[in-house]
């Protein structure tokens, strides 16, 4: 079975002001033409669909053509809904859409929505696990010792009984420890909300979202697919692509291929002097890092006249300055230091006593929930 997996589409998503609804629409359009060349049994959709929990009616509207030409090509798609995503306008008229081969998460009830699916080699259980906190699990499960998320979402597995005889795979919106992390996504601190790999075991293959890079973590089967844009001077680096797999018999390693994207506009990171940048140009989005050592006036109004889509400059002998004032050692003390452990901290220098275990677990609750809020 031929499947395609996308993710963090993000539609709506802004760039330093610079609206990318064009952009975004000539991408899914790329998106659609190797969907018809691969020609795919599914294709999965594994969360932030939308950059924001109210997207805008542009961006609807484009995912709704989107959705439309998948239809009309007799796909079956798997839609979850992520962090950025509200899951219940995610999941509103899903009864309607499954009759066009659409298939979207509920918004998470103590179950997993799942869909059997067949080819040559037997059925695939397509089970569709939307983003998920602590607090979302232990509501249905209030008989459980859930004192994380890697638990959490170990239970809501445990829940979901599969038949480990055929070929499962799950779509998950995640945090997966070890993954490597960009600017523009919202990623853990402290290891507040990492799962383990481990935890997708059971599955042969584990359709991630949430990370931005196109990467597996921890093996082969568990993937993130990665945004079809770059979203972050963090990224300019980076391949975008759609990620192909070809799944075979049960117990065969699932063949991972990529077809690589061509963005209307690239994002790019320029290091040089003022003046050697302003004998360029370009109508890419452009972050500039300037080398010389002064300030130059009007240096950002003076460079957008030649990149019209200019992010933003900073100064490379700044952030040296910055970095040397950096201690090092406090630093890595301090990103390996939890939220809660910072204010366990903070509340016994102010109470001049520890916190209670029911004080521990309203801190513990109100930091999950905020972590995790739009912003």
């Amino acid at each position: 079975m031929k499947f395609i997996h996308l993710a963090d589409l993000h539609l709506g998503r802004r760039l330093c002001g610079y609206p990318l609804i064009e952009d975004q629409r000539a991408i899914l359009e790329q998106i659609l033409n190797i969907i018809g060349e691969e020609k795919p049994q599914a294709v999965l959709i594994a969360g932030d669909v939308y950059d924001k929990l109210s997207p805008s009616p542009e961006a609807v509207a484009l995912f709704d053509s989107f959705l439309t030409a998948l239809s009309e090509q007799g796909l079956s798609t798997y839609i979850i809904a992520g962090n950025h995503d509200s899951a219940e306008r995610i999941a509103f008229g899903a009864r309607i859409l499954d009759k066009g081969g659409i298939f979207v998460s509920p918004v998470y009830d103590g179950t997993t929505a799942h869909f059997i699916i067949e080819d040559e080699f037997g059925e695939v259980g397509i089970y569709l696990l939307p983003f998920i906190r602590v607090s979302d699990v232990r509501r249905f499960f209030p008989d459980r010792d859930i004192p994380d998320l890697e638990t959490a979402v170990s239970i809501v597995i445990e829940n979901m009984k599969l038949d480990t005889s055929r070929r499962n795979i799950i779509l998950s919106h995640q945090f997966v420890s070890g993954g490597s992390t960009c600017d523009s996504e919202r990623s853990a601190v402290g290891g507040t909300d990492g799962i383990s790999a481990d935890v997708y075991d059971a599955f042969d293959y584990a359709a991630l979202g949430h990370l931005h890079a196109p990467q597996a973590v921890g093996s082969e089967k568990v993937r993130y697919g990665g945004t079809p844009l770059k979203y972050s001077a963090s990224e300019a680096s980076q391949k975008k692509s759609v990620t192909v797999c070809e799944m075979g018999r049960k117990g065969e390693p699932v063949k991972v291929t990529f077809r690589e994207l061509s963005p209307l506009h690239d994002l790019k990171v320029l290091h040089d002097s003022f003046d050697a940048l302003m004998q360029g140009g370009s109508d890419d989005y452009v972050q500039a890092v300037l080398t010389d050592e002064v300030r130059i006036p009007d240096a950002q109004k003076r460079l957008r006249a030649v990149y019209k889509n200019l992010l933003g400059i900073t100064y490379e002998y700044e952030k040296q300055f910055r970095d040397i004032e950096i201690d090092e050692a406090e630093s890595e003390n301090f990103r390996n230091t939890s939220p809660l452990e910072l204010f366990e901290d903070f509340f016994k220098r102010a109470n001049n006593k520890n916190m209670s275990e029911e004080q521990r677990s309203f801190v513990t609750e109100l930091i999950d929930s905020i972590w995790t809020e739009e912003v």
